[in-house]
């Protein structure tokens, strides 16, 4: 992510350069940027076949989740960073959020591989990760997860999930609930190249529908458990690629079916981090 964005300041200091005369942006600076994108890489460990979200991560010992008490948690309210900093235990999802931002940097084997890896080590102490990590799980065809994690994005404030809603609304988390629906389980991703979908809902959910903006056009999404339907309600004709094959929107309504779910086990987290489970709430 700061890879792209450091590549997106250069490529726009060229492009407009009355702006970066205005504002001090010399042709040396601009090219220290892109020399800074292109050493930026994600390392990876091929021993355990997964990315850690930093070099040495994967080396460090795991926290002991099984001797910390309950009531310990958030775990940046109770023990020193410089402990938390050298366990494999994470705040809230980090190399699960780069899956998601930077979706071609991995194959599904990878995205599946480091999502049950990284489960078991995210406390979700921050408010943020859920909506992150429901996107994921529905990418790599965790469904009733995904949904639990939706749940909790979403009832953040309205069930009180972290007993802090009196300290103030968690907006983002609010916010995170439409990433969780429109990018989880409607697949949605709108990088580079064409408008994406790779729908999938989980048993709990009927119909999926949502609209959107998208370069000067008006869309509708319509999303059921075995097909998604796409409209075009203002704006050109654009391509839409739904599950990897391309087609062009136009004026007709396009329906097309949605494939199987494929996926392993459901993977653990950490104890007394559960997600918020809509069947026991």
């Amino acid at each position: 992510m700061a890879q792209r964005n450091l590549a997106c300041a250069a490529d726009l200091a060229t492009k407009l350069p009355d702006v970066a005369d205005r504002l001090g942006v010399t042709t040396e600076e601009a090219a220290s940027w892109r020399d800074a994108a292109a050493s930026m890489y994600i390392p990876f460990d091929d021993r355990l076949n997964v990315h850690p979200q930093h070099q040495g991560f994967t080396d460090y010992a795991r926290w002991d989740f099984k001797n910390t008490p309950e009531d310990h948690y958030p775990l940046l309210l109770h023990y020193p960073y410089f402990q938390l900093y050298r366990k494999q235990v994470i705040k809230q999802a980090d190399l699960v959020l780069a899956m998601y931002m930077l979706p071609d940097a991995f194959t599904p084997e990878e995205k599946a591989r480091n999502f049950a890896y990284y489960e078991p080590l995210t406390v979700r102490d921050s408010s943020l990760s859920a909506c992150t990590q429901a996107v994921i799980a529905a990418e790599v065809g965790q469904l009733d997860l995904a949904h639990d994690y939706l749940a909790e994005a979403a009832l953040m404030d309205l069930r009180d999930v972290e007993h802090n809603t009196s300290d103030g609304v968690h907006m983002a988390s609010l916010a995170g609930a439409w990433i969780a629906l429109v990018a989880g389980f409607g697949g949605m991703r709108a990088g580079a190249g064409s408008l994406a979908f790779s729908p999938h809902l989980p048993g709990g959910i009927a119909e999926l529908r949502f609209r959107l903006r998208y370069r000067g056009r008006r869309l509708r999404v319509t999303i059921t458990s075995g097909h998604a339907k796409y409209e075009l309600l203002d704006g050109e004709p654009l391509p839409v690629v739904h599950h990897g094959k391309e087609f062009e929107l136009g004026k007709k309504a396009v329906e097309r079916s949605i494939p199987a779910v494929t996926a392993g086990p459901r993977p653990e987290q950490p104890p007394h981090r559960a997600p918020y489970s809509r069947a026991a709430n």
